[in-house]
């Protein structure tokens, strides 16, 4: 998941695979490892340790902790945070070439990131999308952005 939301108190989290002798397949390692560096990742797997979504929270694994009185409102909630991602608030297109460039910019070698990421930026000037933004900016005015 690109970003991780919890509800306050609803449970525990951790990669408690240990304590039945195998590692935390499907990608637990690898991505792990990637939110908070090796040293610590290597510590909650070998350790097997559950913790709080607060802990999880200040470890970056969470990116944010919503209190809600049950799951109607948490979901409330999260699709409000939600939506300040998708059009007209933000522009999606320049999103989803954001969440690409990273994703993809972080498995490859830096030089060949920095050329996808000016690929990426080539297209999103050719969008309508970023037509509007830079019309709104100089106008003095809140974009109001398509997802195109």
């Amino acid at each position: 998941a690109d970003l991780r939301i919890a509800r306050k108190g609803a449970g525990k989290m951790g990669l408690p695979e240990v304590s039945l002798g195998v590692l935390p397949g499907t990608g637990g390692t690898q991505r792990l490892v990637r939110m908070v560096g090796k040293s610590k990742a290597i510590e909650l797997m070998a350790s097997g340790e559950l913790f709080d979504f607060e802990r999880g929270h200040q470890l970056g694994i969470i990116n944010d902790i919503f209190e809600a009185e049950n799951a109607a409102t948490f979901l409330e909630r999260v699709l409000g945070y939600a939506r300040q991602f998708t059009a007209p608030n933000r522009a999606a297109y320049a999103v989803g070439r954001i969440k690409r460039s990273v994703q993809t910019g972080a498995e490859i070698p830096f030089e060949s990131a920095l050329a996808l990421e000016r690929e990426l930026q080539q297209q999103l000037f050719q969008s309508e999308d970023a037509k509007e933004g830079i019309d709104a900016y100089v106008n003095k005015r809140k974009p109001q952005f398509k997802g195109r």
